[in-house]
Order: C-alpha cells, then sequence, then structure tokens
C-alpha cells in the first residue's frame, strides 16, 4: 500500500486561490443523463488516473444500474471538460439523484449525492491539477440547466482530502456557504505496514490468540478456504452466495436484506454485473467445504479501494468469520502496490471494522449551486438543520433512558 497522507494533507491545507469563471478558465461543463455518461467509459479511467480523490460511488457502471433500476428517479451527472490539444479531456464528473433528500422531512426534489441508498460517499471526482475550476464550472453548469433543482444534498462527503478542500474555496469565492448538519468519523486503512505488524499494532495480544484459535475451532467444521472471486462468471453466482447469506441472518428479520426489497436486490446484481466488466469490483469469502460463511464485496476504483457490503452465516458467529476475514484482506490490502488506501464505508467507527487505526472523516451537507446562493436556501436549510438537531435531542433522550441505572 502507498503511502498519501502526507500529499493529501498537504493539498488540503493549500492557500486559497483566486477561481476563473469556466470561460476564461477553459472549461467546458455539461448535464447528461446516467446512460450517455455510462458509455464514457475511457474517459472515467482517465480522470481516474488523475482524480484528486477516487470514489468508486461516481463510476458510471454503478451509477448507471442505479438509473436503470429505479426509473422513478432521475439520475444527471454534470461533467467538466478541459480542452487539450483539440481532445476534449474530462477533468470532473459528478452524479446527483433527483429526489427527496433522504434525512429530511421537507418534500422538496433536490440534487442528492450518492445517487443511491446503499451508495457510500458523494466525493466528487475531480481533476488534481484543477479542482477549483472544474468544480466552478459544473455548479455553473447546474445552475444553469433548468430541470435541474438547485440545493444539493451531500450525504457522506469526504472532509478531509483536497476535493473539500476544493469545494469550500470555490464555494465562498461563488458567495454561497454551505450549511453543514452532522460530521462522523469512519475507519479507514492507509499504511505502510504489512499486514503482520498492522494487526499486531492494531489488536492485543489476547485478541489475535482468540482469532487464532477462531481460526483452528472454524478449520475444524470442514476445509476452511478463503476464496477471491473477480471474473464476471464466477462474480455473478458469488452475489447471488452473498444476497442468500445475508438473507439469512439479523438483515432479514428487520427487512433490511437486499432481497426483502426487490428493486434493491436488482440493483446490487446489476451494479456487481457492470462493475465486473471493467474489474471494479471482487468478492472475498472465507468458505467451509465450498460454502460461505463470511463475505465481503469489494469495489476498486483507481487506487481505491472500498469495502461495499459484508455478511456472515450467524449459525458460526462464535467463531467471529467476519473477523476472520477482515484479518485476511486487510493483509492483502496492505501487500498490494496499486492500492493507497481502502474506505471501509461503514456509517460510523463503532463496527467491528474499528480495527483499522486511521479515521476518514465525512459529513452531510447542504448548499446553493447559483453564485451568491438564496433566500429559499437559507430558509429551508435553517429549517433542515432544526428538524436535524431535534431528532438527535429525541434519539440520545430514549438511548438515556435505556441505560442501566447504577445502584
Amino acid at each position: 500500500m502507498r503511502k498519501h497522507a502526507e500529499l493529501a494533507t498537504a493539498a488540503a491545507r493549500a492557500p486559497a486561490r483566486a477561481i476563473p469563471h469556466a470561460a476564461s478558465a477553459g472549461l467546458v461543463a455539461e448535464v447528461v443523463v446516467a446512460s450517455r455518461f455510462a458509455a464514457m467509459r475511457a474517459a472515467w479511467h482517465d480522470l481516474v488516473a488523475r482524480a484528486a480523490e477516487p470514489n468508486a460511488f461516481m463510476d458510471p457502471a454503478l451509477v448507471a444500474s442505479a438509473a436503470a433500476t429505479n426509473s422513478e428517479v432521475p439520475i444527471r451527472v454534470v461533467l467538466a471538460w478541459q480542452p487539450s490539444e483539440g481532445v476534449s479531456r474530462l477533468v470532473g464528473a459528478w452524479a446527483f439523484a433527483l429526489d427527496r433528500p433522504r434525512k429530511s422531512p421537507l418534500p422538496l426534489r433536490m440534487l442528492i449525492a450518492p445517487v443511491h441508498v446503499h451508495a457510500h460517499l458523494a466525493t466528487p471526482v475531480v481533476d488534481r491539477d484543477c479542482p477549483d475550476e472544474a468544480l466552478d464550472a459544473m455548479l455553473d453548469a447546474l445552475a444553469a440547466d433548468t430541470q435541474c433543482p438547485k440545493i444539493v444534498a451531500l450525504e457522506a462527503m469526504g472532509t478531509d482530502g483536497p476535493t473539500m478542500a476544493a469545494l469550500a474555496r470555490v464555494l465562498e469565492a461563488r458567495g454561497s456557504a454551505p450549511c453543514l448538519f452532522e460530521r462522523s468519523q469512519r475507519p479507514k486503512l492507509a499504511s505502510a505496514l504489512d499486514g503482520e505488524s498492522y494487526l499486531k499494532n492494531a489488536l492485543s495480544a489476547g485478541s489475535r490468540k482468540k482469532l487464532r484459535q477462531h481460526r483452528r475451532r472454524l478449520a475444524e467444521q470442514g476445509a476452511l478456504t478463503r476464496v477471491t472471486t473477480s471474473d464476471p462468471p464466477a462474480l455473478a453466482r458469488a452475489i447471488e452466495d452473498f444476497l442468500a447469506l445475508e438473507a439469512s441472518g439479523w438483515k432479514s428479520r428487520q427487512g433490511t436484506a437486499f432481497l426483502c426489497d426487490p428493486a434493491q436486490a436488482a440493483f446490487l446484481r446489476a451494479a456487481v454485473a457492470a462493475l465486473a466488466e471493467n474489474g471494479g469490483v471482487t468478492i472475498d469469502a472465507l468458505a467451509i467445504d465450498g460454502r460461505p460463511v463470511s463475505m465481503q464485496v469489494i469495489l476498486r476504483c483507481g487506487s481505491a479501494a472500498f469495502t461495499w457490503k459484508t455478511a456472515f452465516d450467524e449459525k458460526f458467529q462464535d467463531f467471529s468469520p467476519g473477523m476472520l476475514l477482515l484479518e485476511d484482506y486487510t493483509t492483502s490490502f496492505l501487500a498490494d502496490e496499486a492500492i493507497d488506501y481502502v474506505d471501509s464505508c461503514a456509517q460510523d467507527d463503532s463496527g467491528f471494522m474499528a480495527v483499522w487505526s486511521e479515521r476518514q472523516g465525512v459529513a452531510d451537507l447542504w448548499f446553493d449551486v447559483r453564485r451568491g446562493g438564496s433566500l429559499a436556501f437559507r430558509s429551508l436549510s435553517a429549517l433542515q438543520k432544526s428538524y436535524r438537531d431535534l431528532r438527535a435531542t429525541a434519539k440520545n433522550a430514549y438511548y438515556a433512558t435505556r441505560r442501566p441505572r447504577k445502584r
């Protein structure tokens, strides 16, 4: 795994600079539908190689899958192009669902990123050499498009890297201050250590001993193997195994498993199939006699990986199969020279992936794409902030009543 933290920090702390208007910067931005974006595979791959921050949830294949499996929610992608020697080069891509924000009671359509409830990062993909210019041009294109709402709602925007720093500069220069609702930290893997050294630092001696015992006991149940699936036909079979494994556990009982909603299951199948055609997804599994007991769907985008979805067989939960698989793919990631970092895609840092020592900041925020903002945005964001604050207060009060009293 390559070291990148120092470069990202330096870029994020870069001083503010004047942002030329799109015309003077020589950039051209446009708003397109998901199917047209899906046809720009070569331009996307070229952009990812130059990206300030890769984001698998902006991949044309995943975006097109979201559009194809939910025709009721339009998806638009804003693209920024830079003319270069007679050929336009893609320098920015940002996909949005035109829908009500998922964390708001307001019955208003907005530009929502990411485009699907099962996508976990809203960060746009922009060229590292011109992030401010690309974002400025993209916002102008959205402001000018008569079919697009003018308020953006970002759910899980990365806050620690150069892209958020560029967006903050652009919004300040445009006189459109964002409204921040919530910040959180989620686990991230970014280290120059090898797998053995990293896990030794991350886990106590007692925890490592217990996991070794679990692995031995699990191996007593049958032939224990780790399988990594990457070719499209095998992935089509593996995703069905994943769906069945997830549906056999607590998510099914709570009604949140993919198979509880045919549209969600269709999205996962379509996204995995489309991403597989371009090497953008793998599925890792621990199996006993060929039957998976824990599985992890992993997305790849440039120099980043994303541990997207996980499932395990609850019949073997006493052996911690999910944690054993995490040990295995942590070691593999750290040995992979093509990977800079791995985003856990976790909601926060309270789950089992908190064993990864590094953290990635994410935030929910809204902003107006129009220069100078608008009174409507300021009013709506104030209402939303009051709603979120009241909801958080009620949630804290609820959990306070459930805590056991001390004698």
